[in-house]
């Protein structure tokens, strides 16, 4: 019976976590990404093991990095909420980048994608990818992300957000 008692003590919380905390973490998201930090030092260029470096305004990206895996096929997408960035794949040379900031109240982490639009699950608003962009947490319940310009060179992703 000990035996038991122990297997029980030491497996059940770790099943519970995997059963009901990966969905609570992830419950809004399916493409969130694993946050890798992303290093600044006032304008020197650092390289970092997640693939990520901001300098300033410019985020570079490299997307061999394993936790850029998932943005391989045209359509997929991740939330960068390390550098606060949507990142959408819309050909096979060109990655679009949008502040992830919800125009509505300003959420950063409740993404979704779909049907051309990204959905913001904190009150239920979409929000476009074309030019009629609106300012983060302005209150708007409509209108079209602030993107970024976004370049590909090899497996460099370079994103300015000035």
């Amino acid at each position: 019976m000990k035996n038991r008692r122990e297997f029980l003590k030491t497996t059940c919380p770790t099943v519970a976590f995997a059963f009901f905390g990966v969905s609570l973490i992830q419950a809004c998201s399916s493409s969130e990404d694993s946050m890798p930090k992303v290093p600044t030092n006032n304008g020197q260029t650092n390289t970092d093991t997640d693939g990520v470096t901001q300098n300033g305004n410019t985020i570079t990206i490299d997307l061999n990095a394993a936790n850029f895996s998932g943005l391989a096929n045209v359509g997929s997408w991740m939330n960068l909420t390390s550098a606060g960035v949507l990142l959408l794949r819309v050909s096979s040379d060109t990655i679009r980048a949008f502040d992830n900031c919800c125009p509505h109240q300003g959420t950063r982490t409740q993404w979704s994608y779909g049907n051309n639009t990204f959905n913001c699950a904190n009150h239920g608003n979409s929000f476009g990818t074309g030019d009629n962009s609106v300012s983060c947490n302005s209150d708007a319940s409509s209108g079209d992300l602030v993107s970024y310009n976004s370049s590909i060179s090899g497996n460099t992703l370079t994103i300015n957000k000035a």
